[in-house]
């Protein structure tokens, strides 16, 4: 008879305490913790800041962030501010006179990206209405599903960027840091590759199941947890 090993996690006003004692208390932990937009602001959103924002996020994917801010101006320029209906109509030839000006990050394949998903957020708003609505509307129970959705119809927006793509449009959601994954896995929540469905469905389940127990949202919960755990540390003198 096999036996299964029920994980063996906290209640998350532990990881709380633990966190709050690392960062030298409860007012410091709070002063290092975001909160997601609202509903009614992710509504506001508009396909131009949605694409922006994820054309962003492939470019920095593998890439020095500061790089990417820095040339962000030129890039919004370039790619008319990604008005949606213009950068779909761009030619690969556009494109790829685009991905030789110096004034930008000089990746083709990336550049590429930028129409294909134009054509993602086209085909969200043609199904579903506004992308802002869609966005805001998602269950963050099911964060992991949004993900695996611009995975499969997006380009390049797989592994982390998709978390990294709706942390920073500010929609509430876990991201899978080092320390979140270390904590997982020596809590036994996940035993498997961190991007494989059955690890991914796991740790949706148990952040799930501490939003019960704390009533914090993904974004405040998985700042805490990585806190609370691993380098994520600061020194004060004894």
């Amino acid at each position: 008879m096999t036996t299964v090993t029920k994980a063996k996690v906290e209640n998350f006003n532990a990881i709380i305490d633990r966190a709050s004692e690392r960062k030298g208390g409860a007012e410091a932990l709070a002063s290092l913790v975001v909160l997601p937009a609202s509903n009614e602001l992710l509504s506001q959103l508009t396909s131009d800041r949605v694409l922006s924002q994820m054309s962003k996020s492939v470019f920095k994917s593998g890439f020095v962030w500061r790089v990417v801010e820095i040339k962000w101006p030129s890039f919004e320029e370039h790619f008319f501010d990604f008005n949606l209906e213009k950068i779909l109509m761009m030619p690969d030839e556009m494109l790829e006179r685009k991905a030789t000006d110096p004034k930008i990050i000089r990746n083709l394949k990336k550049v590429f990206t930028i129409r294909d998903n134009a054509q993602l957020i086209k085909d969200i708003e043609i199904e579903h209405g506004p992308i802002g609505d869609f966005i805001a509307n998602w269950p963050t129970t099911d964060i992991i599903g949004l993900c695996e959705l611009f995975k499969r119809q997006g380009s390049r927006l797989g592994g982390f960027t998709g978390y990294n793509i709706l942390r920073a449009l500010g929609k509430d959601t876990f991201r899978l840091s080092g320390d979140v994954e270390a904590y997982m896995r020596s809590r036994d929540v996940i035993t498997g590759g961190l991007q494989s469905k059955t690890s991914l469905k796991a740790i949706q389940q148990q952040f799930n199941e501490w939003q019960q127990q704390c009533g914090l949202s993904l974004t405040e919960m998985s700042m805490i947890l990585a806190y609370s755990c691993g380098d994520n540390r600061v020194g004060f003198a004894s």
